[in-house]
């Protein structure tokens, strides 16, 4: 035999024993609507690096931020057509497949961050978890906190009366009419990009949201005063669309879970930390911070509205969160 053909069969035989015994990873898509500059971002490219090491390198997991992939409509759906793996969305956005889920998008559902967190770790949750898996096929594993929401205005907010007739922009959801609402202010839908300019030329008087996004969005500059109404404790879900959970055997679906789980509660202590740090840096711009709010008055008059109205919830879905305090 020529020797040629001899180095000929070595280079397929060795071709093959690679093949045979490396094979690539598998690149997984984790998909979100939030700017890379946000916590969110950087805790999904924290656990992207954990997965490839814990996993000795079959997996491998790209982070595609700021609507890369879509809005969040499209990144939900995404996860059906197993265009993406893994997303970010809020409980209200879950809700719409599952309606007890929004429940945690409403106002003054929890009487604390603490309360929140006895949610995110209980029974309830992972029973409502396992509805909307039936119903979506996704698995939600689990939440990552996004701030309290506050009224920011030009004059003091501490109690229910000093709603009353406020111009307040909230977002285009039925959940964030509910507080303004029930304190008999006029809730007014306005683009999220329209926000500042709106408040600066007095098209409304107030706006709510956490205090790291009036910190981003600059509303601060418009808006004397910073009122600690916390009326919504927001949260994330993270999910894993049901194409890539299926697929994987159970010690890999433990294993991403647990990395996903570990880095919720990483950015959840950032984003508490910088909640408490943001109290004083609104101060040193000039802002006053108001901390007399009348939360219990304001919790009464939510809970009026509450009773006054159907909400799409199960009775005993709330009676069980509420048990959690």
């Amino acid at each position: 035999m020529k020797l040629r053909h001899i180095l000929g069969f070595a280079g397929v035989a060795t071709a093959m024993l690679i093949t045979g015994t490396v094979s690539a990873a598998e690149s997984l898509k984790f998909a979100h609507v939030y700017e890379t500059s946000q916590p969110y971002h950087k805790w999904a490219l924290w656990a992207a690096d954990e997965l490839k090491s814990r996993s000795g390198g079959k997996y491998e997991m790209e982070v595609f931020p700021a609507s890369t992939l879509g809005k969040e409509v499209d990144i939900n759906e995404g996860l059906s057509l197993g265009t993406v793996d893994i997303i970010y969305t809020g409980f209200q956005f879950a809700g719409r497949s599952y309606g007890p889920m929004g429940i945690s998008g409403y106002p003054y559902v929890y009487a604390s961050v603490g309360h929140w967190k006895n949610f995110i770790a209980s029974d309830l949750f992972k029973e409502m978890s396992a509805s909307f898996t039936k119903v979506t096929g996704h698995m939600p594993v689990t939440a990552t906190y996004y701030g309290q929401r506050h009224v920011t205005s030009k004059k003091p907010i501490s109690k229910p009366a000093d709603m009353k007739d406020l111009k307040i922009r909230v977002p285009n959801a039925p959940a964030y009419t509910i507080f303004p609402n029930a304190t008999g202010a006029n809730p007014t839908p306005i683009a999220f990009a329209e926000v500042y300019l709106a408040l600066q030329q007095g098209v409304v008087d107030a706006q709510e949201n956490p205090m790291p996004t009036i910190q981003a969005k600059k509303f601060y500059e418009v808006q004397k005063y910073i009122n600690l109404t916390g009326h919504i404790t927001d949260s994330l879900l993270t999910i894993v669309g049901g194409p890539l959970w299926n697929r994987l055997g159970a010690d890999d679906q433990k294993m991403l879970s647990g990395i996903l789980v570990e880095a919720s509660q990483k950015c959840t202590a950032e984003i508490e930390q910088k909640e408490l740090d943001l109290v004083a840096w609104f101060e040193g711009k000039g802002n006053i911070v108001n901390k007399k709010v009348d939360v219990d008055a304001m919790q009464a008059a939510t809970a009026k509205f509450y009773a006054a109205n159907k909400m799409p919830w199960p009775t005993e879905i709330w009676d069980r969160l509420q048990a959690l305090k």
